[in-house]
């Protein structure tokens, strides 16, 4: 019996994909046993970004065969809401918010319901009418929820890294993390465009704020903590996109489209 590696390529990202939600329910866990501590936590946190490597890696692998199918969007999506979406919104409970009792919960589970809204809203956008993948633009609506949870756990991370000093207190209290959870929900679900980063166009406003983030990011790791750029780098990508949004809003960038419209039609 002949067997056509071809197709069997289409295998390969979905493993890809499947391992970051192995690391997710291991991440769970680990988080979830009777006796759970701050290095349980931090153990559980370094799994969740081991997901992100695995999310990174199923798409990349997926274009490079040339394997990109409906099949692999939905899947990617489903093990975003396991892997990005339960898995650090248990983790961030039993962290700090399960003091706050049933309001903890319902926070985090309003975290778990946008980040799930917005991936069914990127699955719509994202695919064709006849359920294939489109063309990854320049922009895409929403904080991903990989980002989310990257600010989530490296919360958790700087804590554990930083907990001889006093910014342990300052990044483990329970009123700041559900701030932070709030936030980030409703980012998800905003109007916002984030950049995807997977078609850059180095222009001089793109080349400003990176230089700006990367800077700032070097500054605080050598400044406060290490622990922290971490935590700064990901939430300056939310201030990026808070940034170019304003900028879109401003009269001279309405013409500009505008102009643009009327060319192209």
């Amino acid at each position: 019996m002949k067997v056509d590696l071809r197709k069997s390529l289409f295998i390969l990202p979905n493993l890809f994909t499947l391992s970051s939600v192995l690391c997710g329910f291991y991440a769970i866990l680990t988080a979830t046993k009777p006796d759970v501590s701050n290095d349980d936590f931090y153990r559980a946190s370094i799994l969740v970004i081991f997901a992100m490597f695995f999310d990174t890696i199923d798409g990349r692998v997926a274009r490079l065969t040339k394997t990109q199918s409906a099949i692999g969007v939905q899947l990617d999506s489903l093990a975003d809401v396991v892997s990005f979406g339960v898995t650090p919104a248990v983790i961030v409970y039993r962290w700090a918010l399960e003091s706050f009792g049933t309001a903890g919960m319902l926070v985090c589970f309003g975290y778990l319901a946008c980040g799930t809204i917005r991936l069914a809203r990127f699955n719509v956008l994202a695919t064709e009418e006849s359920g294939a993948p489109k063309k990854p633009g320049k922009y895409i609506l929403g904080l991903p929820i990989p980002a989310a949870a990257g600010i989530l756990i490296s919360l958790v991370v700087a804590n554990t890294a930083a907990r001889q000093t006093s910014m342990s207190d300052v990044l483990g209290h329970p009123s700041i993390v559900l701030a932070v959870v709030i936030a980030l929900s409703f980012f998800m679900v905003s109007t916002i465009r984030f950049r995807s980063f997977k078609d850059i166009k180095l222009s001089v406003r793109t080349v400003v704020l990176l230089v700006l983030a990367l800077g700032s990011t070097i500054f605080i790791a050598f400044r406060l903590h290490i622990s922290l750029a971490f935590v700064w780098l990901l939430g300056s990508y939310i201030v990026i996109g808070l940034v170019e949004t304003i900028l879109q809003m401003t009269p001279s960038a309405r013409r500009r489209r505008r102009e643009e419209a009327e060319e192209g039609a």
